[in-house]
């Protein structure tokens, strides 16, 4: 992820970067606020940026949309959330693949993830990605990109 971030220094020389994504910035919220509180749910729609090669669904300026949940005491949440992040997608079409155990691409997550697929898009066909971390469970659904699909 490094590789893919706007890094750059501010007038006293401080590296600052621009948010990749949403969900690491929820994690240190919930580490340092909310580690008492139980099936603390959050959503999130926030503006992100990837030094990438720009291409059909893949921009270097994206909203992300996320759900969260901070210390989950019910295993029925992967489900809830896996559930609410299909319904989200079968509102803009019927046309997508679910893969409910997948090795993530980040450090964070601490067990197999899940991903939902829209094949029409071709190679940018991910549009939701989520799993288990420390502190919750969550998912983040690329919004640009879904809004790609055709209904």
């Amino acid at each position: 992820m490094l590789s893919q971030m706007y890094v750059f220094p501010d007038k006293k020389g401080r590296q600052l970067c621009l948010r990749p994504e949403a969900t690491a910035t929820v994690q240190l919220l919930a580490d340092k606020h909310f580690k008492q509180k139980k099936n603390l749910k959050l959503w999130y729609f926030e503006r992100c940026w990837r030094y990438e090669k720009p291409q059909e669904g893949r921009y270097r300026e994206f909203f992300q949309f996320g759900v969260e949940i901070i210390n989950p005491d019910n295993p029925a949440c992967r489900a809830e959330l896996l559930a609410m992040a299909e319904q989200m997608v079968a509102l803009k079409t019927g046309a997508y693949e679910v893969a409910s155990s997948v090795k993530r691409g980040l450090d964070y997550y601490t067990e197999a993830g899940f991903e939902i697929s829209v094949p029409a898009l071709g190679a940018q066909k991910q549009v939701v990605g989520g799993g288990s971390y420390q502190q919750g469970i969550g998912f983040g659904l690329g919004f640009d990109r879904l809004m790609l699909c055709n209904t």
